[in-house]
C-alpha cells in the first residue's frame, strides 16, 4: 500500500516524465536537422519550421488546451494528449517528405498542448501554495531546463548511432506508459464553474501568431519592404487585434485578462518569452555553427552538450532552494543576467574556433542561467493564482515560452541568413560567412535576454508573492490509498 501523501510524489514523477518528453521534443531535431535535410529534401529556408511548426501550434493552443482540460477535466485531457503526441510521433518516425513531416510535428504540437497545461493544473491543484508547491515546481522547472539542454545531446545520439526517425520512436513507449499510468496516480479535477471553452479565440490567436512567424522567415525572400511582407504582417496584425476584441466581448474567455492583475504573473510571462526567445534560438545556432562550421557530426555535437545538460539540472536544483529562502527576484534577475553573459560570450565564436575556447566557458555559463531561470519563472507565473484559473495560468506561461521560441527562431534566423548572404557577397569564404551570421544573431539574443533583466527588475514583486493566497488541493486531486 502507497499512502496518500507518497502517492502526490508519484504523481509528480510521472508529470515530470511528461513535461521532459515534450520539452525534449523541441530541442532533440536540432541536431537531426541536417539528416533530416538531406533525406526528405529540405529546403534550408523551410528547414526551420520542423521545429517551428511544433512550438507554434504548441504555443497557439495551449490556452484552448488549458481552458479545456478545466472544463472537461484535466486528468481526462492529460490521457487524450498523451494519445494525440503519442500517435503524431509514429507520423513524424515514419514521414516520406517536406510536407508530411511538418504536418506530423504540428500535430504532435497540439498534442503537447493539451498535455502541457492539463499536468501543471493537475500540480498546482495537488500541492499547495508555499514550500511544497515551490519544491514541486523547482522539479518541474528542472525538468525544463534539462529537457532542453538534454535534447540536443540525445538528438545526436539517436541521430548517429540509429537514424534520425528514432528521435521520434523514442516517445512511443514513454507516451504508451504514462497513458497506463495516469488513471492510477492522478485523480480527476476539474473547474465545475467553467461552461464552454473558446475555440474562435484559438483559431485567431494561433493564425496571427503563424503568419507573424511566417512573414519574418519570408522577409529575407519577399523584401522587408514588399507589398508581400507587408500584407503578411497586416493580416497578422488583424487577427491578434481580433483575438483581443473577441477576449473582450466573449462570455467564457479564452484568455482572461484580468489575470494580468496579478503583476508578477505578468512579469514571470514576460520573463518566459523571453527566455524561450533567447534560448530556443540559441540552440538551434550554435548546432548549426557546430555542423555547418566546425564539421561536428551529429554525434559529436549531441556530446558537446554534456557541458549543459549535466549542469542545468544541479543549478535548477539551487535555484529551487534559494528562492526558498531569498525570494522568486533575485533569483530570476541573477538567472536572466547570466543568460545574457552566456549569450554575449557566443558572440566571438570563430571560422576556425575550438571547443574549450569558443564553447565549453559559454556553456558552463547558459547551464547557470538556465537553472536560475526555468525555476522562479515556472513559481512566479502560478502565484496567487486561485485553483479555477490553474488550467488558464499554466497554459499561458507555456504559451509564453513557446511563442517566444518559435519567434526567437524565426527573427534569428532571419538575422543570421541576411548576415551570411551580405559577407557571402563581400567575397568571404563560406565558413566565414556563416560564422558571421552567427556572431549576429548572438547579438541580437544577448540584447533580448539584457530585456527579459529589465522586465524582471521592474514587473517581478517579492511583496506580491509573499501577499498570495494560499489555497488547498481540490478535494479529488489525488487518489485515495492503495
Amino acid at each position: 500500500m502507497v499512502a496518500s501523501s507518497n502517492r502526490r510524489w508519484w504523481a509528480l514523477a510521472l508529470l515530470s516524465v511528461v513535461q521532459f518528453m515534450i520539452v525534449l521534443d523541441i530541442a532533440i531535431v536540432n541536431v537531426a536537422l541536417p539528416s533530416i535535410q538531406v533525406d526528405l529534401g529540405f529546403s534550408q529556408q523551410n528547414l526551420q519550421w520542423v521545429i517551428s511548426a511544433y512550438a507554434l501550434v504548441f504555443g497557439g493552443f495551449l490556452l484552448l488546451g488549458g481552458r479545456a482540460a478545466d472544463l472537461m477535466g484535466r486528468r481526462r485531457l492529460f490521457i487524450a494528449g498523451l494519445a494525440v503526441f503519442t500517435g503524431a510521433s509514429l507520423l513524424a518516425a515514419l514521414a516520406w517528405n517536406e510536407p508530411s513531416l511538418i504536418g506530423a510535428r504540428a500535430l504532435q504540437g497540439f498534442g503537447a498542448a493539451i498535455i502541457a497545461p492539463a499536468a501543471l493544473s493537475i500540480l498546482m491543484t495537488t500541492f499547495s501554495e508555499g514550500k511544497e508547491r515551490n519544491i514541486a515546481l523547482g522539479v518541474w522547472g528542472a525538468v525544463g531546463g534539462f529537457g532542453a539542454a538534454a535534447g540536443v545531446l540525445l538528438g545526436g545520439i539517436f541521430t548517429d548511432l540509429l537514424s534520425w526517425e528514432w528521435i521520434f520512436f523514442l516517445n512511443i513507449p514513454v507516451g504508451l506508459v504514462a497513458m497506463a499510468l495516469a488513471p492510477v496516480l492522478l485523480r480527476e479535477s476539474r473547474d465545475a464553474r467553467a461552461q464552454s471553452f473558446d475555440v474562435l479565440g484559438a483559431v485567431l490567436v494561433t493564425g496571427g501568431l503563424s503568419l507573424a512567424v511566417f512573414g519574418i522567415t519570408q522577409a529575407n525572400d519577399y523584401g522587408w519592404t514588399s507589398a508581400a511582407t507587408i500584407g503578411i504582417f497586416a493580416a497578422a496584425a488583424a487577427l491578434l487585434a481580433g483575438f483581443v476584441g473577441w477576449e473582450t466581448r466573449t462570455k467564457d474567455p479564452l484568455m482572461s485578462f484580468s489575470i494580468f492583475r496579478i503583476k508578477t504573473v505578468a512579469g514571470a510571462n514576460i520573463a518566459g518569452f523571453i527566455l524561450g526567445t533567447a534560448l530556443f534560438s540559441m540552440f538551434l545556432m550554435l548546432t548549426l555553427y557546430m555542423q555547418q562550421v566546425l564539421g561536428y557530426s551529429a554525434m559529436k555535437t549531441g556530446f558537446a552538450y554534456i557541458a549543459v545538460a549535466g549542469s542545468v539540472i544541479v543549478w535548477s536544483m539551487v535555484a529551487q532552494q534559494l528562492v526558498t529562502r531569498v525570494g522568486v527576484k533575485p533569483v530570476l534577475v541573477t538567472g536572466m543576467s547570466i543568460l545574457t553573459v552566456g549569450l554575449l560570450y557566443f558572440t566571438q565564436v570563430s571560422a576556425g574556433g575550438s571547443y574549450l575556447g569558443d564553447l565549453l566557458p559559454g556553456f558552463l555559463v547558459i547551464a547557470l542561467g538556465m537553472g536560475f531561470s526555468f525555476v522562479p519563472i515556472s513559481i512566479a507565473a502560478l502565484a496567487g493564482v486561485p485553483a479555477k484559473d490553474a488550467g488558464l495560468a499554466s497554459g499561458l506561461i507555456n504559451t509564453s515560452q513557446q511563442i517566444g521560441g518559435a519567434l526567437g527562431i524565426a527573427v534569428l534566423s532571419s538575422v543570421a541568413i541576411a548576415q551570411t548572404n551580405d559577407a557571402t557577397s563581400a567575397g568571404d569564404a563560406v565558413p566565414q560567412a556563416l560564422t558571421s551570421g552567427f556572431q549576429a544573431a548572438f547579438w541580437v539574443g544577448a540584447g533580448v535576454a539584457a530585456v527579459g533583466v529589465l522586465a524582471s527588475l521592474v514587473l517581478i514583486r517579492n511583496e506580491e508573492l509573499a501577499a498570495a493566497p494560499a489555497f488547498e488541493p481540490e478535494a479529488e486531486a489525488l487518489p485515495e490509498a492503495a
